[in-house]
């Protein structure tokens, strides 16, 4: 069986993703009214906004214009009280799984650390809540445009100009984050955009569609000096355990400065926070190679 028919078998728990996440991590799920819904310009991409949940306090609630479509794109922005124009900020660029926003990710213990590491973190849309982030789209009803990559990729990149322009950030110490769908976007984003990671980090990265490039996603990276870990949920009923750790043993083959992590009991949702003193002790030690 490979990759793409082991991800078939389970579309019905992947169009399930946010339901899993909520449940596992024990967030409180809030369903809103929702308009119709709605697509960009011609149709581009897949219905956005079907799952929301409260954000954390903490954040910032975004939004700018999309020139590409003409569109307002959410962002979500946390800031540590310990940032000051003074003093040059660590940026994490945080990609959240298919079905929801940035919301599901930048919260609870993430912007815990955060705050405590004096970091900023930037939560993109990635164009609509299944853009993919430039990684392969595995379409979930209904088609998928032929340029969604492209803007998903473009939602990211914008973003992290614009966190740029805005506050002082390290240029030598900003980091990829990204959580299934997302875990899949910070690999592939990860290796085309090598020059601007400090470290990557891919939590269960649903990464289906580029299992037969692991080897050159990850290679890449190890020529750009950039580390990269692997965390996975040995309970994961949505990304099984199988698929990311090809990924692992890819990663020890090349002897990337990285490593698979995998971690007893967590599940889809769980892995998240489980994930997060690890991954911040990571960012915590890596600076960018030139």
């Amino acid at each position: 069986m490979n990759a793409w028919q082991s991800w078939s078998g389970r579309r019905s728990l992947a169009v399930a993703l946010c339901l899993v996440l909520c449940a596992s991590a024990g967030l409180a799920q809030q369903p809103a009214p929702q308009p119709p819904a709605q697509r960009g310009p011609a149709g581009q991409g897949a219905p956005r906004g079907p799952m929301t949940i409260q954000p954390d306090a903490r954040t910032q609630q975004r939004s700018y214009d999309f020139k590409d479509t003409g569109e307002k794109l959410s962002y979500v922005l946390f800031v540590s009280s310990k940032v000051s124009k003074d003093r040059k900020a660590p940026l994490i660029v945080a990609l959240h799984g298919l079905g929801g926003d940035g919301n599901f990710l930048v919260r609870d213990r993430l912007v815990d650390l955060a705050e405590a590491g004096g970091y900023i973190v930037a939560g993109p849309l990635g164009y609509n809540v299944s853009g993919w982030y430039g990684s392969p789209p595995i379409a979930m009803g209904g088609p998928v445009a032929p340029n969604l990559a492209e803007l998903s990729e473009k939602d990211v990149m914008n973003v992290l100009e614009m966190t740029r322009k805005e506050f002082n950030v390290d240029a030598d110490r900003t980091y990829l984050l990204g959580h299934s769908m997302g875990g899949a976007g910070a690999l592939f984003l990860g290796q085309k955009h090598a020059k601007e990671w400090a470290a990557v980090v891919a939590l269960a990265p649903a990464a289906f569609l580029m299992e037969q490039d692991r080897a050159q996603i990850l290679g890449t990276m190890q020529k750009a000096n950039v580390p990269v870990v692997i965390f996975q949920g040995d309970k994961d009923a949505v990304v099984p355990p199988d698929n990311t750790r090809r990924w692992g043993a890819t990663l020890k083959e090349l002897g990337m400065k990285g490593r698979y992590v995998e971690l007893a009991g967590a599940d889809h949702g769980t892995v998240i926070a489980n994930s997060m003193p690890e991954a911040f002790a990571l960012f915590g030690e890596s600076v960018r190679k030139h």
